[in-house]
């Protein structure tokens, strides 16, 4: 069986060309550019796939980027508005207690 499979084969092979010209044109037709631009493609369609991929997780780790210099922004200013309103009160707490001492004395 398995012969006769193979004798089969054999039948049905082109046989290889007789030329280096024809050798040459017999490869370029079947396994020349056209394969090469078919893996060319499918290659940069799988970069492209990839690309498109991490744009979307670049747009994403620059948002929560932007979103956490946000709420730095706000806590800095926050911040800001504690430490006015603690001097005011301490600004506040010295008058009082230089009118305090004033009434002492006099």
């Amino acid at each position: 069986m398995r012969t006769a499979l193979a004798q089969a084969d054999a039948a049905t092979q082109t046989t290889y060309p007789t030329t280096h010209h024809e050798q040459d044109h017999d490869m370029a037709i079947t396994a020349g550019p056209s394969a090469r631009a078919e893996q060319t493609n499918e290659l940069s369609f799988k970069n492209r796939t990839l690309e498109m991929h991490l744009l979307q997780e670049n747009l994403a780790r620059a948002h929560m980027q932007e979103r956490l210099h946000e709420a730095e922004d706000q806590r800095l200013a926050l911040t800001a508005l504690r430490v006015a309103r603690l001097r005011r009160k301490a600004e506040r707490a010295t008058l009082r207690a230089r009118k305090a001492l004033a009434n002492a004395v006099l």
